[in-house]
């Protein structure tokens, strides 16, 4: 525990102008990212007698080892860099919400020729369109299968596109007017792309206008005695009524808003957004926070803001967001919203009509969302400390270990020897912080000297770390966390910027596992070596728990409890002990054990076979020096497949864009002096299955 007093800037050293600032801990990892109008104000705030302090503002400082700040032009810069830096670093006294599911997504991908319409999920890309959140994927399809009767837009994968252009059949849904049928010309790119548009229009609200075309259009069938037309018309018309139909109305005026509800109690908070597009509820999605810093409704509200347009733009960022509580800076953010719309946006709490009782209903919501959640996580907590006492209790350890890192081999009979890293803090799998390594001071199967190899590397680069950032009483000349005064930042270019005077920090980045760099200067990641467990696990008995400790032992390391847990009796194995710790079969303890060992073990070897895949996978084109991944792809999808490229002339081979006469000329050499693989047979049909990919496989 560090006395705040310890890292206090000097008087007057810090200024009283708009920034941001960050709180390191004695690792020099960031715990906490703020911002300020005046940053002297704010900062002063946490130096004063403890006693007065906010107990989580307390456990804050006095984790913290020094402080350092950015100076920014205006609150809305201060702002993007505050999110900037919460994203970057992930700190641990800043409010992080948790999504509580992947959701769904009705995507639209204008990025192609052909505009697809599908389900996605995960992170957003470029050039796509997309609808939601919706709460299942089911209710994604039923409402894109009665919108495609109006907007037979393609929903086809790349595979069945390119399949039916070959051979010139659409597939069922184009049979039965499903889909425009791009693929074999029914409709021109432009048409399809006028459908896919028109789709696109329907799902952002405009809705009226294309139900009273349809309407008219039918009416004027009808006149002409156009019967089936005029009837396939009305069932159109019945179908986007359906599909408008599962969206309630819920704002008669046609109202773009986003409406975000917080309920929150002394520890925990809950968000729910409600996305309402042309008066009707569109999606809805929640988060569940840890209030790990003193935050009010005004503070959840902002980051829940940052959080959800943080990566937005233009029409993804709505003309109104409704909010329970203003933000500290409310002109700010809405500014903030504005530059990443592209347009004005209206923040504001409801006060009265239909946008107030849609609000309430929000707030429902995020109350039921926050009960659902304490209840799960009442038992996820007690199981987590149970089983992390029972740990200590058994290894006679002093304190519940926290962090735990487990190691574990994989190889297949000798071949592709790797190791996996897996971290577990309070229980909980840390994923970010997992690491792989290759085995790379012998050869061959030995799983002994494979752990005291890898042991060996990851200490040594945490005793690298130490000695980086001063923590050694031999290395005083290294700058350390313990200095006083601000630590100057790289640039971030959000605008103008000045900073505090002290060491620079590196550019953004960080180096592989295996990576023979030394780590960046400063960079404040928790992805990193730096941070030691207070438990070291291996997968194995007492030969790998005996080379994992001469490991530490040969860096001088003693303060790291070391265990291995071996499969074949689940036993729990230490150093120089000649008996094993036994847990029973019940305990928690070891049931957490297991879960980290057998994660670890799924780590390793999906990494394994990563690499034993990539390595069976040859070509004939790998023989052609200098010719890289790039201008293989080309060849290939320029002729089809390498059959074809064998049987083309130089001249021919040139005609690819990047491929010049020299390297062409080693393609020919190299193809030719290769013998094409024995064609395969399907036993099914007797069809000869022709070589059609990019390479063999040996």
């Amino acid at each position: 525990m560090a006395d705040p007093s310890s890292y206090r800037p000097r008087p007057g050293q810090i200024p009283d102008s708009p920034g941001v600032y960050r709180f390191r801990d004695e690792h020099r990892r960031v715990i906490y990212v703020g911002k300020a109008k005046n940053l002297r104000q704010r900062l002063a705030n946490y130096f004063q007698d403890l006693s007065g302090l906010h107990p989580r503002t307390r456990t804050m400082v006095t984790t913290a080892a020094s402080v350092e700040w950015t100076v920014v032009s205006t609150e809305v810069e201060a702002l993007q860099l505050e999110y900037s830096w919460i994203k970057e670093y992930d700190p641990r006294f800043n409010v992080k919400y948790r999504d509580d599911k992947s959701y769904p997504y009705l995507a639209v991908t204008l990025n192609e020729e052909f505009p697809r319409v599908q389900v996605m999920r995960g992170a957003k890309k470029k050039g796509v369109r997309y609808f939601g959140p919706y709460g299942h994927a089911w209710a994604i399809r039923e409402t894109v299968d009665l919108m495609l009767r109006v907007f037979p837009v393609r929903t086809c994968s790349a595979g069945v596109f390119k399949n039916a252009a070959r051979t010139g059949r659409p597939c069922l849904l184009g049979y039965i007017g499903k889909c425009s049928a791009p693929c074999v010309g029914r409709v021109t790119p432009q048409e399809h792309r006028e459908l896919a548009d028109d789709f696109c229009d329907f799902m952002a609200g405009r809705t009226g206008a294309y139900i009273r075309r349809l309407e008219k259009d039918m009416m004027a069938a009808a006149e002409e005695m156009e019967y089936e037309r005029a009837a396939r018309l009305r069932d159109d018309a019945e179908a986007l009524k359906r599909a408008m139909e599962k969206s309630a109305v819920v704002l008669a005026d046609a109202t773009d808003a986003d409406l975000i509800a917080v309920a929150e109690d002394e520890l925990e908070a809950a968000v729910q957004i409600f996305h309402v597009r042309g008066g009707r509820v569109r999606g809805q999605r929640g988060w569940v926070t840890d209030k790990v810093e003193n935050v009010d409704t005004s503070g959840l509200v902002e980051h829940a803001i940052q959080q959800l347009y943080g990566e937005e733009a233009g029409d993804a960022v709505p003309k109104e967001v409704l909010v329970p509580a203003l933000p500290e800076d409310p002109d700010a953010v809405s500014q903030w919203l504005a530059g990443r719309r592209g347009s004005q946006v209206s923040l504001r709490i409801p006060q009265r009509g239909d946008k107030k009782d849609l609000m309430a209903t929000v707030q429902r919501n995020a109350q039921q969302a926050l009960g659902l959640h304490k209840t799960k996580r009442a038992s996820d907590l007690t199981t987590r400390s149970r089983a992390l006492e029972e740990i200590s209790e058994a290894l006679g350890l002093d304190t519940a270990p926290l962090r735990i890192e487990c190691f574990d081999i994989s190889h297949l009979q000798g071949d592709d020897v790797v190791a996996s890293m897996v971290v577990f803090e309070d229980g909980l799998a840390r994923k970010g912080e997992y690491r792989r390594f290759q085995i790379k001071s012998f050869e061959g199967q030995d799983d002994v000297r494979s752990m005291h190899e890898v042991i060996g590397r990851r200490f040594r680069r945490y005793l690298q770390e130490k000695e980086r950032t001063g923590e050694w009483e031999e290395t005083p000349a290294d700058p350390g966390p313990a200095q006083t005064g601000p630590a100057q930042t790289g640039p971030v270019q959000t605008g103008p910027v000045q900073t505090g005077p002290a060491p620079t920090d590196s550019a953004p980045g960080s180096p592989a596992p295996d990576s023979a760099a030394e780590p960046r200067e400063d960079d404040g990641r928790p992805k990193r070596f730096a941070y030691p467990p207070q438990l070291l696990v291996v997968d194995g008995g007492q030969p790998q728990v005996a080379a994992a400790k001469r490991a530490l032992d040969e860096l001088g390391i003693d303060d790291i409890a070391v265990c291995g847990l071996a499969k074949r009796l689940e036993e729990v194995w230490l150093p120089d002990d000649d008996d094993p710790v036994v847990l029973p079969r019940s305990s928690e303890g070891l049931y957490l054990l297991q879960r980290i060992r057998d994660e670890a073990h799924r780590f390793a070897i999906t990494y394994q076979r990563a690499k034993r895949a990539k390595r069976i996978r040859s070509s004939p084109l790998d023989a052609v020096a200098g010719l890289g991944e790039t201008r293989k792809q080309a060849l290939i999808k320029h002729f089809g497949s390498v059959k074809k490229l064998r049987q083309a002339t130089i001249d021919e081979i040139c005609e690819v864009p990047g491929i010049g006469r020299r390297t062409a000329e080693s393609v020919a050499v190299a193809l030719a002096s290769t013998t094409p693989a024995t064609p395969a047979v399907n036993t099914a049909t007797g069809e000869i299955i022709e070589e059609d990919d990019g390479g063999s496989t040996t």
